[in-house]
């Protein structure tokens, strides 16, 4: 699976946030889309583009790796951002 940092993200990727609305609405990486992962996972042809790359971020990074992996055996093109919002935070 690809990773990626979260510094080294840039304002033109496809970043989503599969945290909830909550603690998206409370600060997120500047660009992010709010998706949970719940709905990401199970209609993910309702928001991805097979031909993109989607950078894909939680918490802590636990969560994004799991939700990457099962879009990943779907064939989607997805990068987890490693350490997730919390190693965004910690500039």
């Amino acid at each position: 699976m690809k990773q990626i940092y979260p510094n080294e993200l840039k304002p033109s990727y496809n970043i989503i946030d599969i945290r909830d609305s909550n603690l998206f609405n409370k600060g997120h990486i500047y660009n992010a889309k709010n998706i949970s992962m719940n709905l990401l996972t199970n209609m993910p042809e309702k928001y991805l583009n097979k031909e993109d790359v989607y950078y894909i971020y939680c918490s802590s990074g636990y969560k994004s790796q799991k939700c990457c992996k099962l879009l990943e055996m779907v064939g989607y093109n997805v990068v987890n951002v490693s350490g997730g919002y919390e190693k965004y935070i910690e500039k």
